[in-house]
């Protein structure tokens, strides 16, 4: 042998060596979806091969054969039952979501029945399938070449929607397996907008647009954590459940009940379904089923068991769903190709490839039409310097013996190119007209106009999100549909909120409709009339103007100033830095034009014998039953507050039925009466007199003290017995003027009066201290917040602050640097439970 031009290896390596070119190109050339667009190749090569062949939706049906044999003859080098059978199931309603192809005649059933061969179906491309092949023809995606070098195939599809995420996929390969499950087209398609929107968008936000996979089988899923850890890791085991109702059937003149079937979990066979269930009912696992029959037809699924005499149809349906396939799991693996290697991708990821996609193409698109456009432009070049000097350029033309003299002369006459000398040459007569003349310049300009879009689009990323949200907005309209799986809780299910962590957090809502929620931990503590440190980023003199404490799990009663309220949680609003700006209110609430939010009340739940107090700008105080408001998590949220004209609600407050109500005016004017003064009303209501203000004078903030019959109840100050925290007697009113000064005051130098008088005089609002913008409840040992307009904040004690009388001037509460002004005090409140949040927030400038 000779050793120059030979090796010895060992059997072993090559075999792993073979092996191993062998699992990759199962991997990447066969069994797994690109995540681009969430096609495998078999599937990507049949539509490229039914838009080769012009087998549009609008089209008539072709035979499959057909599209089989184009597949074959120039992509696919394997078998043809492979290439049909991937065909098959792309027509196939209850396997994809949103099939990509029309199929007509016998392409199986969800009993397993195999299609009829390939010469009796026919097939078309699906309408849907267009948008992933839309602008396939602009250099939009790669080409490469096929099997045998005679074509080129994509590499990608455009896709112009998530594919994968919208009809999944299944495949086997060497070592691993992807499973991913179909979902709803309206939902993926506002998930992807979100992240468009907001990149750095956290998976629990996205749950809100896209809430678990949508099976084109429907029924139900049970539990939420499945798919919180699918679309969090990638993996996850989701439990199914077929839809069943009990019905009264009429039989011999008698009622029977039975139960009916008429969704099955996702990939169950329906025959198998009914013979197992039929085989049970056989061998006595299952009694109480008198007769067993599938009614299904091409209205729909409909698997109907009468009962017997004394049969119960919940243990009968919970057998059911213990011994049979009414019940199943489907494991959930979000394998796919990126960047050429298999990846289990999180939800956010897979949206994230496709988006990188759309992006990708949408400017090589952009590309291709500005080259274009260019090309042309050029060539209106040239007509135009030849419609200028028509007279010499016909002597040219008519003096040439040859075409190629022609174009030579032409260039060189009027320094034209040879594209424009030969465009010139194949003009037609009747392009000299007048009227064509015209033509030519309005298209040029036209063509000028078209150009600097497209320059200005390529320029801007922002502008070319935009587009792909507008492609993505319009596609979600023309095909999107209603959810056909519900999601329900599990008994045992782990919820949501055990998910969280437990800490606390502050909230902040800015004067221009910014909120986000910050680690309680940043803000350290400090003397009175310190400096502070930054709490947002002030960018167009915005500030803070709300501000609280509460825990990650409670939920926020939401309140605007046209008097509606919205419930949320903390953890649903955006975590950001001190200095983070936060996320628009906009965005997470329905707010109208001009609406912003007046206070924000945070609590463990809705209880029974809860009140919500609401206060208004020109004094108005209104009751209403808490559990009223129940109902207010929807989108647009729930009436609250019947207003008048030019009125605002600044303030809520949740009392006990047993409170007293401390009003404080802008001019230093504070009235306190008991709560029993105001009868509860509807949520309509508009409310009754609660201060008689004077002039321009309003109402900046409410302050609600427990009343009597709470006094000695160890509860008020945050015990168990008390979710919602109110100041007892021993209070104090801290109130804050413009002009960073205040004073504190003990609740009890302020008697209780009738509703609808003046009040008394709570500070002298004098030149040095400037209106009253912020009035708080504080405890001894406390800590507060002052928040400077500049959006800084001084986190300071409230033992650092001086008691002192109610009639008086006060002390400097904050140093205030030039053209700052003091735009509240917020109180911390600190609770002795962590299921017992603070409550507190400020209103109309911060005060309450």
């Amino acid at each position: 042998m000779d050793k120059e031009s030979h090796s010895l290896i060992t059997i072993e390596t090559e075999m792993q060596q073979s092996y191993m070119d062998y699992a990759m190109s199962v991997i990447v050339g066969r069994a797994l979806p690109d995540a681009r667009d969430g096609l495998k190749p078999v599937q990507r090569r049949i539509l490229y091969a039914m838009l080769g062949e012009g087998l549009l939706s609008n089209r008539k049906h072709s035979k499959c054969a057909g599209v089989v044999g184009e597949v074959l003859k120039k992509f696919h080098p394997h078998g043809d039952t492979s290439v049909y059978d991937a065909l098959v199931r792309l027509a196939q309603p209850w396997s994809l979501r949103y099939p990509l192809v029309d199929g007509q005649g016998n392409f199986g059933s969800i009993d397993g029945d195999p299609p009829a061969a390939y010469r009796y179906t026919e097939s078309r491309m699906a309408a849907i399938s267009a948008r992933l092949l839309d602008d396939i023809d602009k250099d939009t995606v790669d080409f490469g070449p096929n099997f045998d070098d005679t074509h080129e195939e994509p590499i990608v599809l455009p896709a112009g929607f998530p594919n994968l995420l919208v009809n999944g996929a299944d495949g086997i390969a060497v070592g691993m397996a992807t499973h991913i499950p179909p979902h709803n087209l309206r939902e993926v398609v506002n998930g992807a907008l979100a992240l468009l929107e907001n990149p750095s968008i956290a998976t629990m936000e996205l749950i809100e647009h896209i809430p678990g996979p949508d099976f084109p089988t429907g029924g139900t899923i049970l539990g939420r954590s499945a798919i919180l850890s699918a679309y969090s890791k990638g993996r996850g085991i989701i439990k199914l459940r077929g839809e069943a109702e009990t019905e009264t059937l009429k039989r011999d003149g008698k009622d029977v009940e039975a139960i009916v079937i008429t969704e099955i979990p996702f990939q169950v066979n329906k025959a198998s379904l009914v013979e197992k269930i039929g085989a049970l009912i056989n061998e006595r696992a299952i009694e109480g089923i008198s007769k067993l029959r599938d009614e299904s037809d091409r209205k729909g699924m409909r698997i109907v068991m009468e009962l017997k005499r004394d049969a119960s149809p919940e243990i009968i349906l919970n057998q059911l769903y213990k011994l049979t396939p009414l019940q199943s799991s489907f494991g959930i693996i979000n394998l796919a190709i990126v960047e050429g290697r298999p990846v289990v991708c999180s939800l956010k990821q897979l949206l994230q490839c496709f988006l990188d996609h759309r992006r990708d193409v949408v400017t090589r698109r952009a590309v291709f039409e500005l080259r274009k456009a260019e090309d042309r432009m050029h060539i209106l070049e040239g007509f135009r310097i030849a419609l200028i000097n028509l007279d010499r350029v016909i002597q040219l033309i008519r003096a040439a013996d040859t075409p190629s003299v022609a174009r030579r002369e032409l260039c060189s006459e009027f320094e034209l190119s040879t594209i424009q000398a030969q465009a010139i040459l194949e003009l037609r007569l009747q392009k000299l007209t007048g009227m064509e003349r015209l033509a030519v310049e309005k298209e040029h300009a036209d063509l000028a106009a078209e150009i600097e879009k497209i320059r200005a689009l390529l320029a801007d990323q922002k502008a070319i999100d935009g587009v792909i949200g507008d492609e993505l907005t319009a596609i979600r309209d023309e095909f999107g549909d209603d959810r056909r799986t519900r999601i329900i809780e599990d008994e045992g299910e782990i919820e949501m909120e055990d998910l969280i962590e437990d800490e606390k957090m502050v909230i902040s809502v800015s004067h221009q409709g910014y909120i986000k929620r910050t680690p309680a931990a940043e803000y350290k503590s400090q003397k009175r009339g310190g400096k502070g440190v930054t709490a947002v980023s002030s960018k167009d003199e915005d500030f803070v103007e709300h501000l609280f404490v509460a825990s990650t799990l409670a939920h926020l009663f939401i309140f605007t100033s046209l008097g509606r309220c919205f419930v949320k949680r903390v953890y649903m609003m955006p975590q950001g830095s001190r200095t983070a700006r936060g996320r628009a209110l906009v965005n997470l609430l329905d707010l109208r034009p001009g609406e912003k939010v007046s206070a924000i009340r945070a609590t463990a739940g809705v209880a029974e014998d809860r009140f919500i107090v609401m206060a208004t700008k020109m004094g108005y105080i209104k009751k209403t039953d808490l559990m009223s408001f129940e109902r207010a998590n929807r989108k647009s949220g729930l009436t609250a507050c019947t207003l008048a004209d030019g009125d605002q609600l600044i303030g809520a407050r949740i009392t006990h039925g047993d409170d007293d109500i401390v009003l404080a005016s802008k001019s230093g004017m504070a009235i306190r009466f008991h709560e029993d003064n105001v009868r509860p009303m509807g949520r309509t209501a508009r409310g009754v007199k609660g201060i008689n203000l004077e002039g321009d004078d309003e109402v900046v903030g409410m302050v609600v003290v427990a009343g009597a019959t709470a006094r000695g109840d160890a509860g008020v100050d945050g015990s168990d017995e008390n979710e919602d925290e109110r100041p007892s007697e021993n209070a104090s009113l801290l109130t804050a003027c413009e002009n960073g000064y205040g004073k504190r005051t003990r609740l009890s130098e302020y008697r209780t009066q009738n509703r609808g008088g003046k009040g008394l005089i709570d500070i002298q609002t004098t030149d040095r201290n400037g209106p009253v913008v912020s009035v708080s409840a504080v405890e001894d040992g406390q800590e507060v917040m002052a928040i400077a307009s500049s959006g800084k904040i001084v986190r300071m004690g409230v033992d650092d602050i001086s008691l002192i009388g109610r009639n008086t001037k006060g002390v400097r509460l904050v140093n205030l640097e030039e053209a700052e002004k003091l735009s509240a005090i917020a109180p911390i409140r600190e609770s002795r439970d962590s299921n017992h949040e603070s409550d507190d927030s400020s209103g109309e400038n911060g005060g309450e």
